[in-house]
Parts: structure tokens; C-alpha cells; sequence
């Protein structure tokens, strides 16, 4: 039964969804399929239409911004620029939501995409294709994200082990500066030392760790995350001190969190996943404070256990307490300071 929307005029900026079309890929997969796979093949087309539908179900969604994840890639290009397709793809849905056609919600008002930071400083001719490609471009994300245990991740999304802290990386990775551009950083709960060795390296450059640095509990991590609470509190805390970090509230419904474990589209409450959650978000809140973090949706890989209207009002029954001025800033303040999208406010 569908659950009512709780605070229905609560302006939110949804900052960390995805569109793709997976469906030519889907052969490629391997069989028997990792459980993360499943997650993305259950939701192979995800497109303008299925998430209009979901932004449009209840929540007063007035902006998103759209996360990179390897999608229309244009060979074209040549291998290191032929990530500017998928920033020119999205752009078009940007203008297909601005146009006003489909109501006053702006789907895609910032773009986050991908450069390859291991260019060092060649990653700078790249990254200015990017900005060229549209003005709505505004950051990378590269994701970092390794395990030992193979089982975590599943082909085909390692990411070399240690990238973050790779001397070739970090020449790429000064390029942002430069710029003005910021990074989103996907790295699993044992990686998280990375992140904060890089954002020391690097004090002044914007970082947002997403998905509040993944927890795990599948795979050799199985039944662990009580385990790992305080380890992953520890570093959490120890991120939260270098002030040009900021933190995404979400992406705990991802299979790799077994929060839950059943999925996907587990049907579970929003008080069940309040409950599940809350360890989690209270400890980002306390460790980042309101004017340094954000709620996401991680749609739709987080459908593996979250309905989109349930989603968010998990995340309001986490924040039930917090004052309007609070509120403003975690559901889309927050989100429109980091990615320049203050205009979608006004």
C-alpha cells in the first residue's frame, strides 16, 4: 500500500541519480550475475520518462543533478575524450525538463561526468572539452571503489587498488582546481582512508564522498557492519575534519549495504528504513553538521531496497527533529551551493 508523503512542500534538490540504457550491455554480464548486476539489470533503461515519473511521485523535487556512470559514451571521440558523450546526452535531457514541457521541475540543472585522473595533467585537455560540452558541466566523479574479496564489487567495477593515492591520479586530480570544478568520490567503508589522505593533500578542493562511504555487508563482509561500525565512525569523523568535504546522505539501500538485505524493491517501510538507517545518518549529520551534507536518492540503484516516495520519507523520519532552516539545507541548500545551481532556488 502506498505510503502518504510526509512534509509534501519540502523543497529538495535530489543530487545523485543516474540515466542510462544498459540494455546492450546486458549480454555482457556474466552469468551467474553478481547481486549488484542484478540491481543494474533490473533497471537496464532508465531514462528521461522513468525518472520524471519518480521525481513527480509526491516529493516536491524542484532540481537534480545527474552523476556520471559510464553511460553514451561516444568512441568517436577518441578513448580519453569519449566520455564528453555522456555529459552531451545529458545535457539534452536538461533542455528537454527546462523547457517547461513537463512542469517546473529542472531534471539535470548541474552534470556531474567521468574523466580519467590517471592522465595526470592530460586530463585538463578533457576536462575543458567537458566544460565546453555544456554549462551545466560541473565536476567529476572518479570512482575509487576496490576490495580484496572479488565477491564485493563483481565484475567488471574495480577501480585499481589505491587509485586515490597514485602520484599520476593526483596530477589529474589538481587539473579540477584549476577549473573550478568539483569531485564526487565513490570509494567502499575500507577505502575511506583514501579519501581523507587525498582531501588533506588537496585542502582546498571540493570533495562530496557519496553514499556516506558505503558500508558493507555481503560477500566477506557479511554480517559485519556491526562490526565495522566503529571503524567506519572513526574515519567518518576523521573526513568530517578536512572542511572541503562534504557528504551524501543515502545510497544505504545499494546491495552492497544489506540495508536492507532483502531486495530489490524490497517493499520495506519508511520506518523500517529509518530504523536500519539511522546509526548511519545520525553519525554523517553529527561528524559533518547540516551546511555539509546532503540527501540522495543513488536512483535507481537504490530501488534494490527503496521505493523512491519511501526513500524520501525515510530520510524526513531521520530529520523529523531538525529545524526549517536545517531542512532547507540538507534537502537542497547544500546541494545547490556545491554545484552552483542557486538559480533553481530563486
Amino acid at each position: 500500500m502506498p505510503e502518504d508523503i510526509l512534509e509534501p512542500d519540502l523543497p529538495i534538490i535530489d543530487p545523485h541519480h543516474h540515466l542510462w540504457d544498459l540494455r546492450p550491455m546486458v549480454p555482457m554480464f556474466p552469468e551467474p550475475r553478481h547481486h549488484f548486476i542484478e540491481a543494474l539489470v533490473d533497471n537496464a533503461y532508465y531514462t528521461f520518462d522513468q525518472l520524471h515519473a519518480h521525481l513527480t511521485s509526491g516529493h516536491n523535487i524542484i532540481a537534480t543533478v545527474f552523476m556520471e556512470c559510464g553511460a553514451f559514451y561516444n568512441a568517436a571521440y577518441g578513448e580519453a575524450k569519449k566520455v564528453i558523450g555522456e555529459v552531451e546526452f545529458v545535457n539534452g535531457v536538461a533542455a528537454q525538463s527546462a523547457s517547461g514541457l513537463y512542469g517546473d521541475l529542472r531534471a539535470c540543472a548541474g552534470i556531474v561526468g567521468h574523466a580519467d585522473l590517471s592522465l595526470g595533467s592530460g586530463a585538463g585537455e578533457v576536462l575543458d572539452a567537458l566544460i565546453a560540452a555544456s554549462h551545466r558541466f560541473r565536476g567529476i566523479r572518479h570512482q575509487g571503489a576496490w576490495d580484496a574479496d572479488p565477491e564485493v564489487l563483481g565484475p567488471p567495477f574495480h577501480a585499481p587498488e589505491g587509485l586515490f593515492r597514485e602520484p599520476s591520479f593526483r596530477e589529474g586530480f589538481a587539473e579540477l582546481g584549476k577549473r573550478d570544478l568539483t569531485f564526487d568520490a565513490w570509494v567502499l567503508e575500507p577505502q575511506l582512508p583514501d579519501v581523507i589522505d587525498l582531501a588533506n593533500a588537496f585542502p582546498d578542493q571540493p570533495i562530496c564522498l557519496d553514499h556516506c562511504g558505503t558500508p558493507l555487508g555481503v560477500a566477506s563482509y557479511k554480517g559485519k557492519l556491526h562490526e565495522r561500525f566503529d571503524t567506519w565512525r572513526h574515519n567518518i569523523k576523521e573526513l568530517a575534519r578536512c572542511e572541503n568535504v562534504h557528504i551524501k546522505l543515502g545510497g544505504l539501500a545499494m546491495a552492497f549495504c544489506a540495508l536492507p538485505e532483502e531486495g530489490p524493491a524490497a517493499g520495506s517501510s519508511s520506518e523500517h528504513l529509518a530504523g536500519l538507517w539511522r546509526p548511519y545518518i545520525e553519525t554523517c549529520l553529527e561528524a559533518f553538521g547540516p551546511q555539509r551534507a546532503m540527501f540522495e536518492s543513488n536512483y535507481p540503484v537504490d530501488y534494490w531496497g527503496a521505493d523512491y516516495p519511501v526513500l524520501w520519507n525515510a530520510f524526513k523520519r531521520l530529520t523529523h527533529g531538525a529545524s526549517a532552516d536545517e531542512k532547507a539545507a540538507l534537502y537542497a541548500g547544500n546541494a545547490a551551493r556545491f554545484y552552483r545551481i542557486e538559480e533553481v532556488l530563486a
